[in-house]
């Protein structure tokens, strides 16, 4: 790989971490040990083709265009959480990787019974985590920034929502979204 190759793919990675939070191919390769995938699977639940996958794991892409995959992303990673804990079986996941391949996105804010805790209420993460899907579904995450410093004298407050979600760290913004529940 030339140096202009490692450039682009070093850029492609950073924007993935202010848009997905972490490298796609960091993510992805959790996702296939903790759920046990190859990647021709994993591409497979997340309606992907191998090749797309495999530009977006090596930072050759930067975007998941669809937003449908990206909840998809998501769900894979709320159920992976699920196995980790114990709280589903291997088998019980299979058939949830199912369910996951076979939906077609709908609404970014809609829960299912795999984003919710045991009281029945949609866990803080996953909420988190839908918001910051909404915000980068209609912008990158340089725009949100800019948008953001356009408010900031008027509007600090929505200024720093747009930062924390549109751009931030999970972590960060699961902080936020519990600094604000009072």
């Amino acid at each position: 790989m030339d140096a202009a190759q490692q450039e682009a793919t070093a850029r492609a990675r950073e924007l993935q971490r202010s848009w997905y939070g972490e490298p796609l191919g960091t993510l992805f390769r959790r996702l296939i040990d903790d759920l046990g995938l190859n990647q021709a699977r994993l591409a497979a639940v997340l309606g992907l083709s191998a090749p797309m996958l495999s530009q977006l794991m090596s930072g050759q892409r930067a975007k998941i265009g669809n937003p449908a995959v990206v909840q998809r992303v998501q769900a894979l990673q709320e159920l992976a959480g699920q196995v980790a804990d114990g709280s589903i079986s291997a088998a019980e996941a299979a058939h949830r990787m199912e369910e996951i391949k076979k939906t077609s996105g709908g609404s970014v804010l809609s829960t299912t019974t795999q984003s919710t805790s045991s009281s029945g209420a949609p866990t803080v993460r996953r909420v988190v985590r839908e918001i910051q899907s909404l915000l980068r579904s209609v912008a990158a995450a340089g725009d949100i920034i800019e948008a953001a410093d356009v408010l900031a004298s008027t509007q600090p407050e929505l200024a720093e929502f747009l930062r924390v979600y549109g751009a931030g760290r999970t972590a960060e913004a699961v902080a936020h979204y519990e600094a604000h529940q009072s």
